[in-house]
């Protein structure tokens, strides 16, 4: 059974180094899911990598197709943006495990979508005034720093990641991210924790009947541990 894991977090947090970081590890086979927006397109940024960079006229479009799956929007200094997934071709819970980024609002809906046991959080934690270091150093690189809108985010997310909204949403593990390389083993030890779990509540016995069918083939006797026929 595939799972989506949704990295959720407060602004300059680190998620995005993360994310990246989480999908090149090739022991996690983990595939992207790459959302919609409607705002610009940022420095460094490039279409499909980070965002399908769209308009809200396409947006509305893809709302009066049925094909949006979770929306969620910003008032910003520049304006309205809107983040959404929309239902493509990406998915298939049948074969992988996803990875996306989001906030804790669009994390419920796609959990209501796709159910509970499919859709498991990953909260990255970093100090407040690590942050705010963090933002401010990112914004500076930027053709046209956003200040006033960094500051908006910052004093936003007290709402957002409020303890009553982490409980709600029924959020109770953090990862620090302090530390990128701790932080980093510790998410993917709780994704292969994940599908070690899986693997364990799995019905054995069909792998028995398989055993036997197998040996019939072979003109063999299939045999436990303890010698006993895997027949009786």
């Amino acid at each position: 059974m595939g799972r989506v894991f949704c990295i959720v977090g407060k602004s300059s947090s680190g998620k995005d180094t993360i994310y990246k970081k989480l999908l090149q590890n090739p022991s996690l086979h983990l595939k992207r899911i790459v959302l919609y927006t409607t705002r610009p397109i940022r420095a460094g940024e490039r279409e499909g990598e980070e965002y399908h960079f769209t308009t809200i006229e396409r947006m509305i479009q893809l709302q009066e197709e049925n094909k949006i799956i979770e929306c969620r929007s910003y008032d910003t200094i520049y304006g309205v943006w809107y983040y959404f997934m929309a239902k493509d071709s990406q998915i298939n819970l049948k074969e992988n495990d996803y990875l996306i980024i989001g906030t804790l609002e669009s994390y419920t809906r796609i959990r209501a979508y796709f159910g509970k046991d499919k859709v498991l959080p990953i909260y990255i934690d970093l100090d407040d005034g690590e942050r705010l270091t963090r933002a401010l150093e990112r914004e500076k690189m930027q053709s046209q720093p956003g200040y006033v809108e960094m500051c908006r985010r910052y004093l936003a997310d007290e709402k957002d990641f409020s303890a009553d909204n982490l409980e709600r949403a029924g959020i109770t593990a953090k990862f620090d991210n302090y530390n990128l390389s701790t932080c980093l083993d510790e998410v993917a030890d709780y994704i292969i924790a994940h599908r070690e779990q899986d693997r364990s509540t799995f019905d054995a016995r069909p792998h028995v009947e398989e055993v036997c069918r197998r040996s019939d083939a072979w003109g063999a006797q299939p045999v436990g541990e303890d010698g006993s026929s895997l027949r009786d």
